[in-house]
């Protein structure tokens, strides 16, 4: 896509450069070339001027739609460096409930991967891809209460290594309101996040 791409922008400069040419010029390089040939009358230089700088408008275009395209499909360094960090930010202090015999609540194995590639292609801007162009693969040693992802995006070979450990967090349980008037406890669950370029 990116050699198609400089192709066209080097093409559409051939032919702004030719239609440069001027009129003289050329009636002297056909006559000696061949100086029985009739001469070519200023319409039709006009009318190839118009026609090169047509095309090479076209060029430009796709050109640029090309590199629009080439921006939607595919991550940058820069692009997936700030979406991480802001997911780490958006992940870091986050607080989950369970009840007494509930255990930690965040699956690390199923859905919190999910969770982390989802906040990390929120937070890609406004030029970034679009969902499924990010990966949270779980990797290195974990535990119930702690676990890391090696997140990874289309088109750049930038990894990020995020950490994650949830930990009870007293002050923020509460009784929530059971059947027939009573109440249960409800557990506190604060995620502890952070990341770093690389591999975990």
């Amino acid at each position: 896509m990116k050699s198609l791409t400089i192709l066209g922008f080097v093409l559409s400069a051939v032919l702004i450069a030719m239609a440069c040419v001027k009129a003289d010029r050329v009636r002297a390089w056909r006559e000696s070339l061949n100086p029985s040939a009739p001469e070519v009358p200023d319409a039709a230089f006009v009318l190839a001027r118009i026609l090169f700088l047509g095309m090479a408008a076209v060029g430009v275009y796709n050109g640029f739609q090309g590199i629009a395209l080439s921006d939607g499909v595919a991550w940058s360094d820069d692009e997936l460096t700030s979406a991480v960090s802001g997911a780490t930010d958006a992940l870091d202090g986050a607080v989950a409930y369970a009840g007494p015999h509930e255990g930690v609540p965040t699956d690390f194995d199923g859905d919190y991967a999910m969770t982390v590639a989802d906040e990390v292609t929120s937070h890609g801007g406004g030029d970034a891809p679009g969902p499924g162009t990010v990966d949270a693969a779980l990797t290195g040693p974990k535990a119930p209460e702690e676990a890391y992802y090696t997140i990874t995006a289309d088109g750049t070979p930038t990894t990020f290594c995020l950490h994650v450990k949830i930990k009870r967090d007293k002050s923020d349980d509460y009784q929530a309101p059971g059947i027939a008037g009573g109440s249960y406890p409800q557990y506190a669950y604060v995620h502890d996040v952070t990341s770093r370029r690389g591999e975990c």
